[in-house]
């Protein structure tokens, strides 16, 4: 049985390696003449900051000095984690699955905002506890998968509780990951322009906090923020269950499939495929708060030219938010104090996006005004 595991392991590593190195770097004759547009509309030079390093970021994904986000997905991907058991939640497992299902119904605060910014919503199943085929390997199916269908993409019904033991195998860990992946993929090829992460899973800043605190090598006190409305003496609890699961299962820092696979969620690991598959089918993907922070931190890990395919849409109001992402070296086009999940700030964040692309495409020159050009001083 064991031995059987292993190799499924092997397989499932050799086939991320195979199209990890797929990957090709952002077409950068593209980005400097997308530069020189930027450079040429009649308002101070660079005075759009992120708006515009973002859509140049963009052109150099697509290959276009015309570059569109037209058509756009949020992938949410929803799971349960067994550390519930140990208290650190407000709430129970089942709120995972009461909230993916109205994602579903379009009733969560999610799908209200992205039907405002046009964004289509695609819950995935990838580990809640619920009924559910679970995946004896990666799905290939090749019909077109519709938003706001809970899609089945589960991996197991729910981590283990890694107070306890790991929370999944290794080769769970490379399922998830690769289930990521083949999403992005799926969807590029339908269509979407642009990807927006997103996730539902209760107990999962403790898994973000925890998979954070040893990629960064930081306390986990200063990793670890209430969640969802956690006492003081909550938190307390929630600190000291990661403390002692990393003391006893010694995650290796130096590997980040071990980090994932002993303190981590499918939910996390899922969305680190979201963000590699980014990278292998050139589709830039939105970094939304904590959670999926944690998740790109993990792609990078990976691969580190997957940064190149990220863009940061908010910085999370949990505590080690901007720590994450300045380790990402990406900086947020928006503060707004969000700490919902979901994919709320990723969506908010392509809103701002559509106005940089509105100026880009549509505003005048300083040719068209008859106006000389802005140059550096």
């Amino acid at each position: 049985m064991e031995n059987g595991i292993r190799e499924q392991e092997k397989q499932l590593k050799e086939r991320l390696k195979e199209r990890l190195s797929l990957v090709r770097g952002l077409d950068e004759e593209v980005m400097g003449q997308t530069e020189k547009r930027w450079d040429s509309i009649a308002k101070p030079l660079k005075s759009l900051g992120l708006l515009e390093k973002n859509v140049t970021k963009i052109a150099g994904i697509s290959g276009s000095v015309k570059p569109q986000i037209g058509k756009r997905a949020l992938i949410a991907m929803c799971a349960d984690n067994g550390v519930v058991e140990e208290g650190v939640t407000q709430t129970g497992a089942e709120v995972t699955a009461i909230v993916a299902q109205n994602m579903a119904h379009g009733s969560t605060t999610v799908t209200v905002m992205a039907e405002a910014a046009g964004v289509d919503v695609f819950p995935v199943d990838i580990g809640m506890v619920t009924e559910g085929i679970c995946l004896s390997g990666v799905p290939e199916e090749k019909e077109e998968i519709k938003p706001r269908t809970l899609l089945l993409r589960k991996v197991g019904r729910g981590t283990k509780n890694f107070a306890k033991e790991p929370a999944m195998g290794k080769e769970e860990a490379l399922r998830a990951i690769l289930v990521g992946m083949e999403l992005a993929g799926r969807l590029k090829s339908q269509g979407y322009e642009i990807l927006a992460t997103g996730e539902m899973g209760i107990g999962n800043t403790t898994t973000s906090s925890a998979v954070a605190s040893v990629l960064l090598d930081e306390p986990v006190e200063k990793m670890t923020g209430k969640g969802a409305g956690l006492s003081d003496a909550g938190l307390q609890r929630k600190i000291s269950v990661i403390q002692h699961a990393l003391e006893q299962l010694k995650p290796d820092r130096e590997c980040p499939l071990d980090v994932l696979s002993k303190v981590g969620g499918y939910d996390i690991a899922g969305l680190t495929g979201v963000f590699l598959g980014g990278a292998v089918y050139r589709i830039p993907v939105l970094v939304d708060g904590f959670i999926s922070s944690v998740a790109a931190l993990l792609a990078v890990r990976l691969l580190p030219e997957a940064k190149d395919f990220m863009v940061a849409s908010h910085i999370s109001k949990e505590p080690a938010g901007g720590l994450v992402l300045s380790a990402l070296d990406l900086s947020p086009m928006l503060c707004c104090e969000m700490c919902l999940g979901e994919g709320t700030g990723a969506v908010a964040g392509l809103s701002a996006l559509d106005m940089g692309f509105t100026v880009y495409h549509s505003m005048a020159t300083f040719d068209d005004i008859q106006v000389e050009q802005y140059q550096p001083l």
